[in-house]
């Protein structure tokens, strides 16, 4: 018993280790399944290649009971030179018929939203981002993790 669960824990990393066109691929959960207004999350992304183009992500798990068919964030990019530049994003997770996109287990949702496609960072160093809910509710029901996701384009 004790060597199938070794051999399936060697497999289980393997395929997670290969995924060549990740980058960065982080998030962060939230305490009870809320989203309190005040709590940004930050992620620091390490890029070294200033070459390729680059898809980022936006990372979001929901609970079925959310009540909304959207989620709205801020999102903010610090760049290595300290530029800040900050964008509104719309994350759809229902259809107008209110069923419940992404990829589902039991009544958890995830989702992966596309934000940027082909971006080309230009300037090498730590990049931040951070993740704000612009939901305008101090505290936001059954959204239970958020994150950053950032790949090489095939």
């Amino acid at each position: 018993m004790k060597n199938i669960f070794f051999l399936f824990f060697g497999i289980s990393l393997l395929f997670i280790s290969c995924d060549p066109r990740r980058v960065f691929d982080e998030n962060a959960s939230f305490k009870d399944n809320i989203w309190d207004r005040k709590e940004t999350l930050k992620f620091e992304v390490n890029i070294k290649d200033t070459l390729s183009p680059h898809n980022v992500y936006v990372n979001i798990r929901n609970a079925e009971g959310f009540p909304y068919s959207n989620l709205y964030l801020f999102i903010h990019c610090k760049y290595p030179s300290g530029k800040i530049h900050t964008d509104t994003l719309e994350c759809v997770l229902a259809d107008a018929n209110g069923k419940w996109l992404g990829n589902g287990a039991g009544d958890i949702y995830d989702n992966q939203i596309l934000f940027k496609r082909n971006v080309q960072f230009r300037q090498a160093g730590t990049y931040t981002f951070e993740l704000e809910q612009a939901m305008r509710l101090d505290k936001l029901p059954l959204i239970m993790d958020a994150g950053i996701r950032i790949e090489r384009v095939k």
